[in-house]
Parts: structure tokens; C-alpha cells; sequence
């Protein structure tokens, strides 16, 4: 009897237990004191507007300036065609390899949260500057007298330039964060905030698009029309307004605290496996060193099973026998966990994933670049209203603005019955299609531009540099099929760096994946270079001259396009070889 009491009283006691660990969250994350977190009172949507909201502003800033800059630069600063697209995709490029410097910084030391406050008072000046150089008279260019363009000084470059790269710096710490922040709302050991999670990046990414469409709209026409000091003025408002919808939320928020610096730990990793290059990894992989708590070793981690790939590096968890008899496993230069290990091979494993987003980013980057350039050429006029080339990248905006619901509320649970999977496309599925679609994207560039070229040869409008009467709305198709493109891959990105990654290490691999961004607009600039260079020889005109008509633009994007077909067929052949991270 008195056995039967003590069961009943300890599974009282187990279900009391079970009842409290379940009303917190599973994933180690804590509250703004450092203490665990009730599900019911932080995170999940509650957290999230603040989170999209912030993100929203920040993309208007930053769109603010990167839509349109390609005109500033040519038409205020007096830079040829091939060098203003050369700056903006050198200063696009650097926005996206600067977050490597805040995911580190948040990862190790400071968190998502600090690193996020940080740099945006970093964007805020940078913005503010930006401003300033394009109001005050003294630090604006002189405007051109007929066809006389008076250069910039060293001066009026140096504050631009100064302030231009100021917001490269800031974005470098808010965009590899804001997204992993978000995605922290959701506990990974919930399976339905983890439904929830999948949802987040699609709405994230809509965010993005709502402050990227009244840039390429609304401030495009300000800044053209109105004058750049107001057009700039605006993006820099707004990033103050980003600041404040972000602190606001501060009591909801559910923090991962650091895990201390990734790249030390790869290293480690390294250099144990180094130095214990001799030693025979044993068949039994319970025989490698892990702790025995409950929790990794690796602050905010769960552990990770091991696997048999790469096996050169489980070196590094093998402990040897002096280590065995002294029993000291202290020192992760010479012996780390198998969770460690793992780490590093998640990373490897990732890589050619990432590879194949470099060209696809290239693609992306025309975008911004000779799409602007090709609808300077073409009909801009609507009636009596003229349309801003850089306003077309609206209708990429729009594509993805109307993309995302359908692809969340319809695509999603009709390929949930078809594959069984709980976001409808595994994230490798959904970035393929993306990559195919970017295919289709750049053929209907290309043949717009055959098109403008006949025109232009049949009207004797080759030798001289005027618009071409074909309408700008011609550049829809190759919008919107970039902006389906991106709901793809783009999105599926964030999924796939985000899920894949370590625990403690998903800031760093949010910048891997904004890395593809940066790599595929120095890939554009490599490619105009060599494409100028090569195309030029002989005193030829070249694809891309000054005067477009008297170029081959259309081969431009061909050659884009048979890059994005050649880059779909590898990323096939690498992704049907990935093999998912298994956590405990």
C-alpha cells in the first residue's frame, strides 16, 4: 500500500514537473534579466511586429538609398554608366559582407539584441551624413552647364563616400541578427511555434518588400523630382523610427544568450585534429568525447549527434590515454566535444549550398544596376507623366508582395498533402525553383533589349544616345520574375541557414547566407569589368558603351543567363547529396 502511495506521489511529482518545464521555453532562451521565459507571456507573434516593423523601416532606408543611387551617382556625381554600376554593386557587395563582422560580434559577445542597437545608431549617423552631402551647398556637386559636367571634389566624394559607407558598416550588424531574432521568438522544441517559425521568414521577407516598394516608388520620385537632400532626408527618418519600434519591444523578447566566439572554436577544432592527426578514430562513436549534462558545453547549444562524414576531424574528440588517465578534458586545443566537431562539419557541409547563391545574387544585383540603366533608354512616359527608370524595381516589390501570401496560405498546404512536410517545400526544394526561375529572368531581359535594338536600328537611333520608343513597362516580365525568384530562393535561404546552423552559431551563418549577396555583386562588377575590357579590344564600342544603342546589352544578360543554368545544374547535383544536421 504504501508502495502504491509513493508511485502515485512521484508521477504527481513528474507531472507537476513536466506541467512547469512546459509553460517555459525548451530552446535555453531567457528574458531581458537573464531569466528563463514563460511561453505564454513573450515571444512567438506577440514579439514579432516590432521585429517587422523594424525591419520594414530599415529596408526603406536602405532602399531609400541603393534604388535610386546608380542615378545620383550618374547624374549628380557625372560618373560614366560603367562606373557608377561598378560603385554601387562594390558598395552593395560591402552591405552584404559586413554582417560576417556582427554575427561574429553577436554570437560571442554582445547577442542579437546589443549587436542590433548597436550598429543602428552606426546606420542612423551614416544615414544623416548621407543627407547632409547632398544639402549643404558646399558639400553637393556643381550641376552641369549644357554638356559640361564639372567632376566632384576630393571633398564633396570623401563625405558621400563617408557616409555611404558608414551605412555599410551599420547594416553589417542588424541584418544578419534581425532575422535570427525574429526566429528566436519561436521555441525550436515546440513543434507548433516551429510550424510558426517557417511562416515568420515568408512575413519577414513581405516586411522587407513593403519598405523597399514606397522606396522604389514614392522616394524614387521624391528624389528625382523634389531634390536629393529631401530624398535622402526621408530614408534617414525613417531608420530613426526603425530604432524606436525595436527598443519597444524590448519586455517581449526572448534572448539566446552568446556562445562565445565560433571562430575560436573552429579553430580549436582544427588544431586538435592536428595535433592528434596519428591517432585512429574509433568505429564506435559512443567512444568520442562529449559531456555527460543534459545541456552542450557550447553556451545556448543543444548537443549534436555525431556523423560519419569527415571523419578527419572526429580527431579531435578522440581522447588519448594520458588524457584518459588524468582525466582531464579541460582543453578544447587539444581535445573538443563531439558537438564542437559537428559544428565545423555542418559548416563544411553547407558550403556548396552556399556556393551556387553567388550567382544567382549576381543576377539579383542587375536589379539595381543595368535594369535601371536599360529603362534609361526606353519610353518613360505615361500621359503627361514620366516614370523614374529605378521606380520599375516596384514591380519586383509588387511580385514579391504578392507572392509570399499566396506562397504561405496556398502553395504551402497544397504541397504539404503531396510531400508531407510541415512547410509545404524543404528549403533546398523551395531555393531550386528559385534558381530556375532566375533563368527565365534574365532570357526576358535579353529579349527586351533585341527588341529596343531593332527599334533603335530601324528609327537610325544607333549613333545617337536618346530613348528608344519602346515602353518602359516592357521591363515588367523580368521584375516580376525576379521577384518570384526571390520569394524562392531568397526566403529559402533564411530557412536553410537558420535551421541548419548550429545552435550557437546562426548568426554567423545568416551572414554566410547576406555573403552570397555580397560575393554575387562583386561577381557582377568582375563580370562588367571583364565583359568592358574584353568586348572594347580594338577600339570597339563594346556590350555596355555610354550609349547603349550602339551596344549588345542583350548579350550581357544572355551570358547571365546561360551562368544561371549552368549554376542550377550544380546546385542540383549538390543539394540531392545533403544530409541534414541532427540535433538531441
Amino acid at each position: 500500500m504504501g508502495s502504491l502511495e509513493d508511485e502515485r506521489s512521484l508521477l504527481e511529482d513528474g507531472l507537476v514537473q513536466n506541467e512547469r518545464s512546459s509553460q517555459y521555453t525548451g530552446d535555453g532562451s531567457v528574458d531581458f534579466h537573464g531569466k528563463p521565459v514563460l511561453k505564454q507571456n513573450t515571444g512567438n507573434w506577440r514579439a514579432c511586429p516590432f521585429i517587422l516593423g523594424t525591419e520594414g523601416c530599415e529596408r526603406l532606408a536602405y532602399y531609400g538609398i541603393a534604388t535610386n543611387l546608380v542615378t545620383y551617382l550618374t547624374n549628380k556625381l557625372h560618373e560614366g554608366n560603367v562606373s557608377a554600376a561598378r560603385n554601387v554593386t562594390t558598395w552593395q557587395g560591402t552591405c552584404y559582407l559586413t554582417p560576417l563582422i556582427g554575427a561574429v560580434i553577436a554570437d560571442a559577445y554582445w547577442g542579437r539584441y546589443w549587436t542590433i542597437a548597436a550598429f543602428s545608431t552606426i546606420y542612423f549617423i551614416g544615414m544623416c551624413t548621407l543627407t547632409l552631402s547632398a544639402s549643404v551647398p558646399a558639400l553637393m556637386p556643381v550641376e552641369c552647364v549644357g554638356s559640361v559636367c564639372p567632376s566632384a571634389t576630393p571633398a564633396q566624394y570623401a563625405v558621400f563616400f563617408f557616409g555611404l559607407y558608414l551605412i555599410a558598416l551599420g547594416t553589417g550588424g542588424i541584418k544578419p541578427c534581425v532575422s535570427s531574432f525574429g526566429a528566436d521568438q519561436f521555441d525550436d522544441t515546440d513543434p507548433r511555434e516551429r510550424v510558426k517559425k517557417g511562416s515568420f521568414f515568408n512575413w519577414f521577407y513581405f516586411s522587407i518588400n513593403i519598405g523597399a516598394l514606397i522606396s522604389s516608388s514614392f522616394l524614387v520620385w521624391i528624389q528625382d523630382n523634389a531634390g536629393w537632400g529631401l530624398g535622402f532626408g526621408i530614408p534617414a527618418l525613417f531608420m530613426g523610427i526603425a530604432i524606436a519600434s525595436f527598443f519597444s519591444g524590448t519586455p517581449l523578447y526572448r534572448f539566446q544568450k552568446p556562445g562565445g566566439s565560433p571562430i575560436t572554436r573552429m579553430c580549436q577544432v582544427f588544431v586538435a585534429s592536428f595535433r592528434k592527426r596519428n591517432i585512429e578514430v574509433p568505429k564506435e562513436s559512443s567512444r568520442l568525447y562529449e559531456t555527460q549534462d543534459k545541456y552542450s558545453a557550447i553556451e545556448g547549444s543543444r548537443k549534436l549527434e555525431h556523423t560519419e562524414e569527415l571523419k578527419c576531424l572526429d580527431k579531435a574528440a578522440v581522447p588519448s590515454d594520458a588524457e584518459i588517465r588524468r582525466g582531464d578534458f579541460s582543453n578544447p586545443w587539444i581535445l573538443c566535444t563531439v558537438t564542437q566537431v559537428e559544428e565545423l562539419k555542418i559548416l563544411i557541409r553547407m558550403f556548396p549550398i552556399w556556393a551556387t547563391g553567388i550567382v544567382f545574387s549576381a543576377v539579383y544585383a542587375q536589379m539595381s544596376t543595368m535594369f535601371v540603366e536599360q529603362g534609361m533608354v526606353m519610353d518613360t512616359t505615361l500621359g503627361s507623366f514620366t516614370i523614374p527608370p529605378a521606380s520599375l524595381s516596384s514591380f519586383d516589390v509588387i511580385s514579391v508582395i504578392f507572392w509570399v501570401p499566396i506562397y504561405d496560405r496556398v502553395i504551402v498546404p497544397i504541397a504539404r498533402k503531396f510531400t508531407g512536410k510541415e512547410r509545404g517545400f524543404s528549403e533546398l526544394q523551395r531555393m531550386g525553383i528559385g534558381l530556375f526561375l532566375s533563368v527565365l529572368c534574365m532570357s526576358a531581359a535579353a529579349l527586351v533589349e533585341i527588341r529596343r535594338l531593332q527599334i533603335a536600328n530601324e528609327l537610325g537611333l544607333v549613333d545617337e544616345g536618346v530613348a528608344v520608343p519602346l515602353s518602359i513597362f516592357w521591363q515588367i516580365p523580368q521584375y516580376f520574375l525576379l521577384g518570384a525568384a526571390e520569394v524562392f530562393t531568397f526566403i529559402g535561404q533564411l530557412e536553410f541557414f537558420y535551421d541548419q546552423s548550429p545552435d550557437a552559431m546562426r548568426s554567423l551563418c545568416s551572414a554566410f547566407s547576406l555573403l552570397t549577396t555580397s560575393l554575387g555583386n562583386y561577381l557582377s562588377s568582375l563580370i562588367l569589368t571583364l565583359v568592358t575590357y574584353f568586348t572594347t579590344k580594338g577600339g570597339s564600342v563594346g556590350w555596355i558603351p555610354d550609349n547603349l544603342n550602339e551596344g549588345h546589352l542583350d548579350y550581357f544578360f544572355w551570358l547571365l543567363a546561360g551562368l544561371s543554368f549552368l549554376n542550377m545544374l550544380v546546385y542540383i547535383v549538390c543539394a540531392s547529396k545533403y544530409k541534414q544536421k541532427k540535433a538531441s
